[in-house]
């Protein structure tokens, strides 16, 4: 298997007949097509074909399917396997390893979750034109592809990808069929779950959504509030579950508005609530903009990691920036932050209270709470003190 010049996203390969077959590649994440590769199936024992993978040859999976996850099952044991070196630590390198600043520690944990998803997205899969897996005992995807694709049209291509992330569309496809329960709605009465469609972050988090739920609306809010970067919908339907007579939930993704629309008519509130395609801001003035930007300050590897990292705080510091034109007198801006960056090194917190004061606004008030997530509790996470420590909170902002 090869990538065809001149079109770096087109991989050829000859079938197990020798017959010449080509597929588009495709990648989520953005990755650039496998330079080396070749097809592989049942006979291939997984110690060969982590040495391929760890050597850069990408594997085309031609055998049974089931087989196919059984391998990458075993990839994942052995990428995840502590190298055995047979020498205990020192007490000084003991020592210089826990003292390593978190930014070190928090960029070399996602340096190896890198080259873990380098390794596990070489093994790949094709599915031809109508969403179909050519595998024996490969299951119906059909809908899931749909779901993340969407429907395919009759000039359809087949298309390469990695098994990793075509298992990662069915579930997310599961994930949207079921919902993720959200206690905030349940307590406003009401269909109480936000389904997540692929590619868009799905609110596991759910202390920052109870804070939208609890915090006293400015005057003039129960007419009119904005939600900027919309993703699921969650804070826009939280606020219209509230009374918000009007909310305008806006985004850059298509992906997220569709998402968002969906969950606004499965929630009864889309005649409450207008969504719109917009970088930040939608024209005119509101009494109340809330806006939960991404919360770590650098590069998104991939899609679904845009909800999370924000690049030189791109997003937050354009918030702080045009909330002052955007509020109506009186209003106010809630900035739904956690200090994780903080706590990494990633972002001060004199930085934060610096953007504030230049765009000429001034903390009325905030409102915090602590991580209820499973990761704050595990000791064994090498960003444990960090995230034991964090704090998510609801700024209230107002105009100087």
């Amino acid at each position: 298997m090869h990538t065809s010049a001149p079109s770096p996203s087109l991989l050829t390969w000859a079938d197990a007949h020798g017959q010449p077959q080509q597929a588009l590649w495709h990648s989520e994440a953005g990755r650039p097509a496998p330079q080396r590769g070749q097809c592989a199936d049942d006979r291939m024992a997984a110690d060969r074909a982590y040495r391929l993978v760890c050597e850069g040859t990408a594997l085309l999976w031609q055998g049974d399917f089931f087989n196919a996850r059984h391998l990458l099952d075993a990839l994942k044991r052995r990428v995840d396997q502590p190298r055995r070196s047979g020498k205990k630590p020192s007490a000084a390198s003991a020592a210089a390893g826990a003292s390593h600043a978190p930014a070190a520690q928090f960029h070399q944990q996602r340096q190896k979750q890198a080259r873990r998803a380098q390794l596990l997205g070489s093994l790949l899969v094709l599915v031809d034109g109508a969403y179909r897996i050519p595998l024996r005992r490969a299951p119906d995807v059909y809908a899931a592809c749909c779901a993340a694709w969407g429907e395919p049209g009759p000039e359809a291509a087949p298309r390469v990808l990695a098994l990793r992330e075509l298992l990662g569309i069915v579930s997310a496809y599961e994930w949207r069929k079921s919902g993720v329960p959200i206690a905030a709605l349940q307590a406003l009465g009401g269909y109480d779950r936000i389904h997540p469609h692929y590619g868009v972050f799905s609110p596991v988090r759910g202390e920052y959504v109870d804070l939208v739920a609890q915090a006293p609306l400015p005057v003039g809010a129960q007419q009119l509030a904005w939600d900027i970067g919309t993703g699921t919908g969650v804070l826009a339907a939280v606020l219209a579950r509230r009374g918000v007579a009007q909310v305008v939930a806006t985004d850059m993704s298509p992906r997220a508005l569709a998402c968002a629309q969906d969950n606004f008519e499965r929630l009864g509130v889309a005649a409450q609530v207008r969504v719109v395609e917009a970088d930040l801001f939608p024209p005119g003035q509101a009494p109340l903009i809330v806006c939960n930007p991404p919360w770590l300050p650098v590069r998104a590897s991939t899609t679904l990691e845009q909800a999370v990292y924000d690049p030189e705080s791109r997003m937050l510091r354009g918030f702080l920036a045009g909330l002052a034109a955007h509020l109506q007198p009186g209003g106010e801006g809630w900035l739904i932050l956690s200090d994780l960056a903080e706590h990494l090194g990633l972002r001060t917190r004199a930085a934060l209270l610096q953007w504030i004061e230049e765009a000429g606004l001034a903390v009325a008030g905030r409102v915090d709470t602590t991580p209820r997530h499973g990761r704050a509790q595990d000791a064994s996470d090498a960003l444990h003190a960090a995230r034991a420590a964090e704090v998510t909170s609801l700024w209230r902002l107002v105009v100087r």
